[in-house]
């Protein structure tokens, strides 16, 4: 493409990220390329500089600056290596979505230094119109479990609302330390992004603080080992980023394998206990645009599930179709 060009948002784009917009319409954008576009005011919206992660309107104008055509596959065997993975991993698909189990360690989205993400393996995955299939929620990178995807733009805005009005009912397995007290209850509190040497990071601030984002959860303790671990459900009412991690630590019951905001002073982990964060979005309730309600579970993944052996948890306590420790 040669020149700059002025690109209108599309009625069943209102309400898209803007980076997910770009990797719909130049998916040869990577993240770190958009980045340094937006930084250097290269793309506007209306006008105006944006951030990666605002979200469009329709009727909008997005400046476009030159980009170079996307370089064709040297392989066709890479397409077909990350359709199959993601096939493999396949839990629900019908003609408007899939449900993935999303691998921990994977990224839902490119960033900085990071080359292999959901995002980018979607593209193998083309809809009969071409197109790539949209992240409609995300995970974190070493949060396993169900991902939502939409196969079509309007299957997307739906999922969106669904998600953005809090329809979707989204329940976590976790490993944690110590046992919570009260077995069972609500966090609530104001979280921000602090900058760190280390990236962002979530903090808990009062109420007011610039940035600040209401955040809640509700939680229960399913099983315990001893007094020094315990399995926890977890249903998020909001959103936000990290949530369920800060939320924890904020009890004084982190979750295992959590680099970032596990807070026990001079802990050293038993050999025993796998590595690698230990939260797993394990099952997913939301409605379909034809009336009926989807409900898909995660099976655990590999080291949360050698934990759960050496631990005593058993993870077929619960029938997840009934069961599960839930409070509305």
């Amino acid at each position: 493409m040669s020149g700059v060009r002025q690109q209108v948002v599309a009625r069943d784009e209102d309400g898209m990220r803007l980076d997910r917009w770009f990797a719909t319409h130049f998916p040869q954008v990577t993240f770190g390329h958009l980045q340094k576009l937006l930084r250097s005011g290269q793309i506007r919206v209306d006008s105006g500089r944006v951030k990666a992660n605002a979200r469009l309107a329709a009727g909008q104008v997005v400046r476009v600056p030159p980009i170079e055509a996307a370089p064709e596959r040297a392989e066709g065997e890479i397409n077909s290596r990350d359709a199959d993975f993601l096939r493999d991993i396949i839990l629900y698909e019908d003609d408007e979505l899939y449900v993935f189990n999303k691998p921990h360690g994977l990224a839902s989205q490119g960033g900085s230094g990071t080359k292999r993400h959901m995002d980018g393996l979607l593209k193998s995955l083309p809809n009969k119109k071409g197109e790539a299939p949209r992240l409609v929620h995300r995970l974190d990178r070493d949060t396993s479990g169900c991902l939502v995807v939409a196969k079509t733009k309007a299957a997307a805005a739906h999922f969106g609302e669904v998600f953005s009005s809090r329809q979707a009912r989204k329940i976590y397995w976790a490993v944690v330390w110590g046992n919570p007290h009260p077995k069972q209850g609500s966090i609530s509190c104001f979280l921000a992004k602090q900058a760190t040497t280390d990236g962002e990071q979530m903090v808990v601030v009062p109420q007011g603080t610039p940035g600040a984002q209401h955040s809640m959860s509700y939680y229960s303790t399913t099983d315990t080992a001893a007094r020094r671990f315990a399995w926890v459900t977890l249903k998020p009412v909001t959103g936000r980023t990290h949530q369920l991690r800060v939320h924890m630590a904020q009890l004084h019951n982190p979750i295992m394998g959590d680099p970032r905001y596990f807070n026990i002073e001079n802990w050293t982990p038993p050999d025993e206990i796998s590595k690698g964060l230990h939260l797993h979005a394990r099952r997913i309730r939301l409605p379909l645009r034809n009336g009926q309600l989807l409900d898909v579970s995660a099976p655990l993944p590999p080291h949360m599930q050698a934990t759960f052996d050496v631990l005593g948890f058993d993870a077929d306590r619960y029938d997840v179709q009934d069961q599960d420790p839930e409070q509305d």
